[in-house]
């Protein structure tokens, strides 16, 4: 019986109706795909083409009728056909002969499935694919979720977006790998102690993509060539960017650039939120609260300062294009119902952003209103995109059902305004969006965590999902400075917390001051209506003259750093490389830097500490062996390879550089 054959250095296995197909894909890297009863479909929904495959790296050999392997460089898979049901197992190697991965096994008269299918009314299957768990492995990646958790191994995990949520499935193992689940279905992870299962609720076949490397570093590059990298980070998003809920008309916008200027406190980037339009769909300023657009760009681009402005894909029944895009297809379809997705001041439908027309009519708008206007950032926000329910069934794209192809929806939102922009002529392109997926990064998109909360808990969290979130290639990160919920100007522990905040935000890819200010204000259009409110003050002069002396002075120490910061933009440009990383990316060798949640490295030279617990004023911090360390606040030197319990007070954060590279920070901290 033959189970194996060989076809243009791809190796197959065909039994029963299941085809399984191993071919490499790209350096010390394997694709692997099985379907039933069909041919395995040609197509990547987020893989790019390998290049630089070197011939004498691949070696395929049918050893027996049960046995076979394909060798890519540093990684080698062996299928073995068991004589119980003839079922295959699969086992990934490095090249040490280490097991990296393992199909789990049939067990005999228990008869499992590593890849199991159950058939669908829609024709599709529900996927399960089945691995053996190392107990000892740890596993990072996965996107951005809302835990307080680095290692995620016997974590349950959604495959699905929501708002602060964000699902890539790509994660590097500390066994010496990454692992690429290469399906946008919605669906599951259980990276359990006994296995780890994936599973998808609507699929065609079974795609994912492994790759092995000797160091995190190496793991994260061959990621990176496979899906691609960011663009090069324009100048202006490397210094400070100020936002709040919200400017909401013209004067507002202007008056805040000018006291920044007036102060001469650096800013680079100034937004202006949701509802500064009239109705969801509309894609435009209203004239009653932006009456000259064009000239307040000119202005704050005379001043040095560039405008973002938010889009949100809803379209409202009322909205002024509605019934255009309703009649020409280009909206999300209920599978059964009323259209209505979301309500939020009003019926909202989506925009499908997965279908090339729609992307085509709705930049149309965005150029005409905003980019010709001389707006070069966009704020793609609510792109998960937030059904009211988070009910996946219920919806349709034109790529496909939500629940067999959902989860690509952010990744083609940030595609319709990269693409459009660079049909513009512009060079450099980076866009502020609330969720991804893999291949995000290439269109230019910087994700944020989404509508978190003003606490100490959730900072805890945002470090986490931002090392987590560069790890699966989306280099660019950055969080709501202070959380967006529930923070109260006059409140003396939310404005501590704030400047935490702001100490940690000063590390971060993307330094941006953001969030709903209570208390709030109402306001009422010339007609009468109650439009979107206005939350109180959020500039740096708000709250106090304390906290004014330390956001301006951390805003100087950001500036100070921007030759640095836009050293690591290159890297994370050329190479996929994270601009905020685990510490054991930089330092893999030292078996306690993959246990640290709460420290980081920010490039590979600046190790940050943040003080994110209540009340303190000192923390313990980790400084990892090889290295002599210098604390940024007074220079002195520390050894490595040791804890160090160390000050800080409320004006300053923990720093601490590698001996040689004190030109960045020393004594400003």
């Amino acid at each position: 019986m033959n189970f194996f054959e060989v076809i243009d250095n791809c190796l197959f296995f065909r039994y029963d109706g299941e085809l399984v197909m191993l071919m490499p894909w790209g350096k010390d890297s394997l694709r692997v795909r099985s379907s039933i009863l069909s041919e395995i479909k040609e197509g990547e929904i987020a893989l790019q083409k390998p290049q630089n495959i070197l011939d004498n790296d691949i070696v395929i050999t049918i050893i027996d009728e049960r046995h076979a392997s394909i060798r890519n460089g540093h990684i080698t898979a062996e299928l073995f056909v068991q004589e119980w049901g003839n079922s295959l197992q699969i086992t990934y190697r490095n090249q040490k002969k280490e097991i990296l991965l393992r199909e789990i096994a049939n067990g005999g008269a228990l008869m499992k499935k590593a890849r199991k299918y159950k058939a669908l009314p829609s024709g599709n299957f529900r996927l399960t694919v089945t691995f053996e768990s190392n107990p000892e492995e740890k596993i990072y990646g996965m996107g951005g979720y809302q835990q307080e958790i680095l290692n995620l191994k016997g974590c349950n995990l959604e495959l699905a977006h929501r708002n602060s949520q964000v699902s890539i499935p790509f994660y590097i193992s500390s066994l010496g790998y990454g692992f690429l689940w290469h399906n946008a279905s919605i669906g599951e992870v259980h990276f359990g102690l006994n296995t780890t299962e994936w599973i998808a609720e609507a699929s065609q076949g079974m795609d994912y993509w492994i790759t092995a490397g000797e160091t995190p570093e190496q793991i994260e590059e061959q990621y990176a060539a496979c899906t691609g990298t960011v663009p090069m980070m324009p100048e202006y998003g490397l210094g400070f960017w100020q936002c709040k809920l919200r400017y909401y008309n013209q004067e507002q916008v202007l008056s805040v650039a000018r006291e920044y200027k007036k102060r001469q406190i650096p800013i680079d980037v100034i937004v202006i939120d949701y509802y500064h339009w009239k109705r969801c769909g509309d894609f435009c300023f209203d004239k009653e609260y932006f009456q000259e657009p064009e000239a307040m760009v000119k202005e704050l681009h005379d001043m040095g300062i560039e405008t973002m402005v938010s889009i949100w894909p809803q379209v409202d029944w009322r909205s002024e294009n509605y019934e255009e895009m309703k009649q020409q297809g280009l909206l999300v379809k209920s599978n059964a119902g009323i259209d209505v997705q979301m309500i939020f001041h009003g019926n909202n439908v989506f925009m499908d952003a997965t279908n090339p027309r729609t992307r085509k009519y709705v930049w149309e708008k965005c150029k005409k209103n905003y980019a010709d206007l001389g707006i070069n950032l966009f704020w793609l926000d609510e792109a998960e995109p937030e059904f009211t329910t988070y009910d996946y069934d219920m919806y349709r794209y034109y790529a496909g059902s939500v629940a067999e192809i959902g989860n690509i929806y952010p990744r083609e939102y940030s595609r319709l305004f990269f693409e459009g922009q660079q049909a513009k002529g512009q060079k450099e392109i980076v866009n502020l969006v609330r969720c991804a997926w893999v291949g995000s990064q290439k269109y230019g998109a910087l994700v944020w965590s989404g509508d978190i909360w003003s606490s100490y808990e959730d900072f805890r969290k945002q470090i986490c999902v931002g090392l987590h979130m560069g790890l699966c290639g989306i280099p660019w990160w950055t969080t709501d400075i202070g959380g967006f919920h529930g923070g109260d100007i006059h409140n003396k522990d939310f404005i501590t917390l704030l400047l935490r905040w702001f100490q940690f935000g000063t590390f971060c890819p993307v330094m941006r001051l953001h969030g709903l200010r209570m208390p709030g204000k109402p306001i009422i259009n010339q007609a009468g209506e109650e439009r979107e409110w206005t939350g109180a003050d959020n500039e740096v002069w708000s709250y106090g003259e304390e906290a004014y002396n330390i956001m301006v002075k951390f805003i100087h120490i950001r500036e100070k750093m921007r030759d640095y910061t836009r050293m690591l933009m290159k890297q994370a440009h050329e190479k996929g490389t994270p601009v905020m990383r685990t510490m054991f990316y930089e330092f893999p060798q030292d078996k306690t830097c993959w246990d640290l949640k709460d420290q980081y490295m920010y490039g590979p030279d600046i190790l940050v500490a943040p003080i994110c617990y209540e009340k303190a004023e000192s923390r313990k911090v980790y400084l990892p062996e090889g290295i002599v360390w210098i604390n940024a606040r007074d220079g002195k030197a520390y050894k490595g390879r040791a804890w160090y319990e160390v000050s800080a007070p409320m004006d300053t954060i923990p720093i601490f550089l590698r001996e040689g590279h004190q030109e960045y920070l020393i004594y400003e901290i």
